[in-house]
């Protein structure tokens, strides 16, 4: 039996959710293909079997389906600051040309507006002039809509572009008509209001309602473009952390390659302040590491002879010898952007509900306007008829429908923005709807991430910060900034013992602990039970005290939790750091003891939210740090500390621009009532289709009172929308 082969495709030309549906219906009927297709990032996962069919078949088959294909190659992890992403091309050259359709659609359609709506403005052949213009915009910016509805048809499909194909044509060709074979081409025209089609005594065109419905839906389209998945973006932040080079030890002589040469099995050289370049095991040497971003914890770990390491983390002092043990795709590394990439491709969007109602909603309108016209033309002629059934899919144009989602969504992330809340898309409105469980990181998200003094027993914390003050260690750092003295003399670093110096003649010592603790044991035990990092402080090799050092809670954190508990939400904390740290934060916020998870590496994380996830609970996840990456994708609601990492704000679906937790719980309500908004506005935006499509299908609505009906229906959305300008944070 052959091996299945992959292969990833970039897909260009999708417009909704139907269409990624559709792509994956048609590969899928392949021999040999199981296709997944992801709407968000553009691109769909397939495996193959090369006996059945090839990747160039593969292509064809989605070109077929109306889209373009093209192969996404792998990047390499040092070659990503040159790569070009094909699908970011391919995203950007649309979100260039959707920009540019916008604004010669907008411009043309202005004076299309003014002319149609003052009368004291229309010269003797106006309506001419709004003809070629509305031709232009119809045409030029309308083409985006037009070529996807053909798409769809070709397929047996309706989706909101076919709504919109369908209204715009509606008014542009019986404005045309009126023109041409009507009384609105003669000189000096002006449309007289009658309420009903049969009354009309001059015919009236609808340019303008060509024009700003194409205007206003190619700037939704635009800004649904701007911000669709930022996975390949996450994804090369995340490699771009790794060494680019490493220093490789050849018959005993250091030689600098590529990160990509290096193999299994290669001895290389770390020195303090490098990445280490790829993961392995200590050989010789001894040196504090940081972690962080592996682990989320400011405290680097104390590495030497036969200790594994990372590749990406950073030597903080001593210089190290490593043989690397794993390279390429193997090292954590890369398994982390792996455990980002699945997280995201299995996140499917939510499909919009205008596509889903259009599935219905389009072909009855059609049938209702064939039907109307059928009907009038037996009982009061063409042209009434004709008015009659024009109403019909004029009342029928999906402006309101277009807006209804776009201009919720730009009022609503504007003021997140304003109030340091930037929320990605409409999907995560959705989510946040759902969510019932909340999982917070605790290190630089329910904590500050930073090293202070806790404790201090015994009279030592100015000896100590005179040893420390050499040192550029983060514990080194707490004690320096709880204490500013003159540094000592004498200053050396110990190996995994920690520093000494002189001070005031005596011979100080800080760092861990060296045999019996005597009358300080309480002390250090509680200390580390707590979570904390007792720090032994020895003068002229006696133990005179202990300095405990602790990452400390943010002071608003206790009342986030509660704001989260107001919302319906359960938290849980999660982290790699140790039981007792994890327990004592939980206990000073307010989190149920047994929803701590502690001590858990990125994989671990992941596992935590999806066994959540199995137990029935929609999850949302907050945190930081590159360790938190994989986690944010794969939770139902991904929210991101701004003040964390690139990779953890792309691989989220809400940043918090602030360090202040309380905003997880702001951007949840501002979502929840973005979303209330936007199901409002598409209530009203069919609500005045059921009134008035069966008014016009009587003939007792004239196509230009359909047309001011659409209009109001547009104001109200957007005016409804407007007023999430009024949201504020619920506290002082």
């Amino acid at each position: 039996m052959t091996t299945p082969v992959h292969l990833d495709l970039g897909i260009a030309g999708m417009t909704c959710t139907s269409c990624s549906s559709r792509v994956e219906r048609k590969l899928n009927k392949v021999d040999g293909v199981t296709a997944s297709v992801n709407y968000a990032t553009e691109s769909a996962s397939i495996e193959y079997s090369p006996e059945s069919t090839t990747p160039q078949e593969l292509m064809d088959v989605v070109s077929k389906a109306g889209y373009e294909a093209f192969s996404l190659e792998p990047e390499q992890p040092d070659d990503t600051d040159s790569a070009t992403d094909p699908v970011d091309a391919a995203r950007e050259e649309e979100q260039q040309d959707l920009l540019h359709r916008t604004i010669v659609a907008a411009v043309i359609s202005t004076p299309i507006m003014a002319l149609s709506m003052i009368p004291a403005w229309q010269f003797e052949y106006w309506q001419w002039a709004c003809a070629i213009l509305a031709t232009i915009v119809y045409i030029f910016g309308g083409a985006p809509f037009h070529k996807a509805t053909w798409a769809n048809i070709k397929h047996g499909s309706f989706t909101m572009d076919t709504l919109i194909t369908m209204g715009t044509s509606a008014a542009y060709f019986w404005s045309l008509y009126a023109l041409f074979f009507g009384n609105a081409g003669q000189p000096g025209m002006q449309m007289h209001m009658t309420f009903t089609a049969h009354h009309a005594k001059m015919d009236h065109i609808y340019f303008e309602s060509v024009g700003m419905v194409i205007t206003f839906l190619l700037l939704g389209r635009w800004f649904e473009v701007k911000a669709k998945g930022q996975s390949s973006e996450a994804l090369r932040n995340l490699l771009n952390m790794g060494a680019k080079d490493a220093s490789v030890l050849v018959d005993g002589t250091e030689k600098r390659i590529p990160i990509s040469q290096v193999q299994e099995g290669d001895v290389f050289i770390v020195r303090p302040g490098e990445k280490i370049a790829t993961d392995g095991v200590v050989l010789s040497g001894a040196s504090a590491v940081d972690e962080s971003m592996l682990t989320g914890e400011s405290l680097p770990v104390e590495v030497s002879e036969g200790d594994t390491v990372t590749g990406a983390t950073i030597n903080s002092s001593g210089k190290l010898e490593v043989r690397a043990t794993r390279v390429g795709s193997d090292t954590v590394l890369s398994q982390m952007a792996e455990l980002v990439t699945q997280a995201q491709v299995g996140k499917a969007p939510v499909q919009k509900l205008v596509d889903r109602i259009a599935q219905v909603f389009v072909p009855v309108v059609i049938g209702i306007a064939i039907l109307t016209l059928v009907i009038q033309l037996f009982f009061g002629g063409v042209a009434p008829a004709f008015l009659a059934a024009v109403s019909v899919l004029i009342i029928a144009c999906p402006c309101a429908m277009g807006l209804a989602t776009p201009t919720a969504i730009l009022v609503g992330t504007g003021r997140g923005a304003q109030l340091g809340l930037l929320i990605k898309g409409p999907e995560i409105l959705e989510s946040t709807r759902r969510i019932d469980t909340v999982v917070l990181d605790k290190t630089g998200t329910v904590t500050t991430g930073e090293m202070s003094v806790a404790n201090v027993h015994g009279d030592v914390l100015e000896l100590a910060a005179a040893v420390e003050a050499s040192s550029a260690h983060p514990i080194a750092q707490a004690i320096q900034n709880a204490c500013a003295v003159e540094p000592a003399s004498d200053f050396r670093s110990i190996d995994g013992q920690g520093v000494e110096g002189t001070v005031n003649g005596k011979r100080v010592r800080v760092g861990r602990a060296a045999g019996d603790l005597g009358e300080f044991t309480t002390a250090f035990e509680e200390s580390e039970a707590a979570g904390g990092t007792p720090v032994c402080v020895y003068v002229d090799e006696e133990l005179a005290g202990i300095i405990e050092v602790r990452d400390t809670v943010k002071d608003t954190a206790a009342d986030a939790i509660a704001e989260l508990r107001e919302l319906g939400l359960t938290p849980h904390l999660l982290t790699g750091d140790n039981a007792g740290a994890a327990q004592a934060v939980a206990e000073e916020v307010g989190i149920d003891p047994a929803n701590v998870t502690a001590g858990v590496m990125p994989e671990d994380k992941v596992d935590v939210v999806k066994r959540l996830q199995a137990q029935g609970n929609n999850v949302a996840m907050v945190g930081d740090g590159v360790n938190d990456a994989a986690a944010l994708a794969q939770a139902d609601l991904g929210l991101a500390m701004g003040a964390g990492t690139d990779v953890a704000i792309e691989a989220s679906d809400i940043t918090l621009m602030h360090s202040d937790l309380r905003s997880a719980a702001d951007a949840i309500r501002l979502s929840r009532r973005t979303l209330r908004t936007i199901k409002g506005n598409l209530f009203w935006a069919f609500a005045y289709n059921v009134v008035l499509i069966p008014v016009a299908a009587v003939g007792l609505l004239n196509p230009l009172f359909a047309g001011l009906a659409m209009a109001f229906s547009s104001v109200f959305v957007v005016s409804n929308s407007l007023l999430l300008r009024r949201f504020n944070v619920e506290r002082d």
